[in-house]
């Protein structure tokens, strides 16, 4: 009989396999980039759900508490729920080592090397065929758009790229986004594009297939679409221009185009009819600026001066009616095929409540997260090209306002907000994820702050 035989939850609880597991994860998810809570320490897993998806691999959602952080008076202290799939075998293939965890000692699964099945080509195969043949494994559900046809057989590959989820294309023709930070609810970046895709957008891939899991919580697990083999993300083409000399301003122009196309789909998909609560966006805003700055202490002399650009919302022009937007949009997050931009990852900012990243908000939000790219790109080659910044920004806008009907320009003091908002974000993800790229987001704030934009 295999070892995960005895992992049954009738026959061991969950309480069971945590005891080969437990001291094992403790010390791996810290270690990986999709991993929220590096800069806390982990004082417990707990596991919510297991599932034996096919013999030798594992479906687990664990719960991670931690220490370090203050929570709110009369709440719980900072958690997280993350999704794995662990590979189980007595002995690991030569392939497999990177994707290694560790051997368990004690509980049920002792002596059993653990790893990431993610990378493991068989288990990546076998989750695909759950979704070609929808149905249910436990708590799990797996379900298509028949309409879609997904052959068999397909070659599947682990991207490397860093990032917050785990991408696995199947032989160029679809890529499944596996979410590792799991919360309840639809996932955006299944409910957006399916609702895009059904309203026409044609910038948007729509979804094939995906699944989710109604235990403990109903909350969306993965997302199969259809995959760009020929595209180049944004900013792998802002890179490649600087480093040829390019001004990317034609690009950056159709760019902005796009964004409008997707902002005036989105409105339409998903109408809201509500307006910007302005006073409650700087008070957003101002509070996400006090945390950081307790996290982060370089952002202390500049505190009193960002304050301003979130006060001067109370007397300016709202903007565009708020609606559904992408949430977190860089040149990360766009393709380009041919001549043609697409937009991608509608999750939004991981960090955020699910609830949170689902509401209707002014679309000058991701037209400041897009501005600060280019500047992000910009500073990746010495000497930094402010110029090329500052060229890409105007005709990113320009574009965007030959399209939507109003120019992101003509709204300074709000866009000054969101895009000092955007780079108090940047700050406190640099600090915890990258410091070596803090001094982006920290001259950003300097100008923002000295300048005002």
């Amino acid at each position: 009989m295999s070892k995960t035989a005895f992992l049954q939850p009738s026959t061991t609880g969950l309480a069971g396999p945590m005891a080969s597991l437990g001291g094992l994860l403790r010390e791996w998810l810290p270690c990986q980039r999709w991993f929220a809570g590096k800069d806390r320490p982990v004082t417990d897993l707990r596991l919510l759900s297991m599932t034996e998806l096919f013999p030798g691999c594992l479906h687990l959602l664990v719960h991670a508490d931690h220490a370090g952080v203050p929570a709110a008076a009369g709440t719980p202290p900072p958690a997280d729920c993350y999704q794995l799939l662990l590979g189980v075998r007595e002995q690991l293939a030569p392939r497999l080592h990177r994707a290694f965890i560790g051997r368990a000692v004690e509980g049920p699964l002792a002596g059993v090397a653990i790893y990431d099945a993610l990378y493991d080509p068989r288990s990546a195969q076998l989750l695909l065929e759950r979704l070609r043949h929808p149905g249910t494994a436990g708590p799990l559900r797996f379900e298509a758009d028949r309409s879609v046809p997904v052959p068999g057989g397909l070659v599947p590959r682990l991207l490397d790229a860093e990032q917050s989820n785990s991408s696995i294309v199947y032989g160029d023709e679809f890529i499944l986004k596996v979410f590792r930070r799991i919360q309840p609810g639809i996932n955006p970046d299944l409910e957006v594009p399916w609702a895009l895709a059904r309203h026409g957008c044609v910038r948007v891939p729509a979804p094939v297939a995906w699944f989710r899991t109604t235990r403990p919580q109903a909350a969306t697990l993965g997302v199969l679409q259809p995959f760009l083999p020929d595209a180049s993300d944004g900013w792998t083409l802002a890179l490649r221009a600087l480093a040829t000399g390019d001004v990317f301003t034609a690009q950056a122009h159709e760019l902005g185009q796009a964004t409008a196309e997707v902002h005036l789909a989105l409105a339409t998909a998903f109408p809201t009819g509500a307006h910007q609560e302005i006073a409650r966006t700087a008070a957003g805003m101002t509070e996400r600026l006090e945390a950081t700055t307790h996290c982060v202490p370089a952002l202390q002399p500049y505190a009193a001066r960002l304050r301003t650009a979130f006060a001067a919302l109370a007397s300016c022009d709202a903007g565009p009616p708020a609606q559904r937007i992408h949430g977190d949009l860089h040149l990360g997050q766009v393709l380009r095929a041919g001549r043609e931009w697409f937009v991608i990852d509608f999750e939004g900012e991981p960090s955020r409540p699910l609830a949170e990243r689902r509401t209707a908000e002014s679309p000058v939000r991701d037209v400041a997260g897009m501005l600060r790219s280019f500047d992000y790109a910009a500073r990746q080659r010495r000497p930094w090209r402010p110029e090329w910044a500052r060229r890409c920004r105007e005709a990113y806008c320009a574009g965007y306002a030959s399209r939507a009907g109003w120019d992101p320009r003509k709204k300074h003091a709000l866009l000054r907000a969101y895009e000092t908002d955007r780079a108090v974000y940047e700050v406190l993800y640099e600090a915890r994820h990258r410091p070596d790229w803090l001094a982006v987001p920290m001259a950003a704030i300097e100008r923002l702050a000295v300048r005002g934009g």
